[in-house]
């Protein structure tokens, strides 16, 4: 194959959308790579209502079972942006950015979740104080997954 013609194919692959190209004749072999770009899209994480479900509370010495319905009207869950690992604190065992009892207001990071190599900081969406952290720290998380509840 002519030297122009391997040049022009690389020339045509990098302005393509392609990643990956492999071409084989008689005699030669080419395979051609590159990584994909990687842009990050902002996105704003879901508050929603936490679940009104009952607590059950069983009593061993009688055996007795007592459904108690706690009023969670108030509380919502912030839950994740994205898939990737929660991280609660900016370093390796220092201070959590927030905690049970906390409070936080809309914009201040109480998070960060790595996608991808990258760190991307959650932010408060709405004020309120944490009553409870549901991950922990350097778990995976799923998307729209709760990671705290707010009141």
């Amino acid at each position: 194959m002519d030297i122009e013609i391997i040049k022009q194919l690389v020339n045509e692959f990098k302005e393509a959308d392609l990643t990956k190209l492999s071409l084989k004749c008689d005699t030669f072999e080419i395979n051609l790579e590159k990584e994909k770009e990687i842009v990050q899209i902002a996105s704003s994480q879901v508050v929603q209502p936490a679940m009104n479900y009952p607590t059950i509370a069983i009593n061993n010495e009688s055996d007795n079972v007592v459904i108690k319905k706690e009023d969670c009207s108030e509380k919502k869950q912030i839950t994740s942006p994205m898939v990737g690992t929660f991280y609660a604190s900016s370093t390796p065992g220092g201070a959590p950015f927030v905690t049970v009892g906390s409070k936080i207001k809309k914009g201040d990071v109480i998070c960060i979740i790595e996608a991808m190599k990258l760190m991307n900081e959650v932010e408060a969406e709405v004020d309120g104080e944490i009553v409870e952290v549901l991950v922990k720290n350097e778990q995976m998380v799923e998307y729209a997954q709760p990671l705290f509840v707010i009141k």
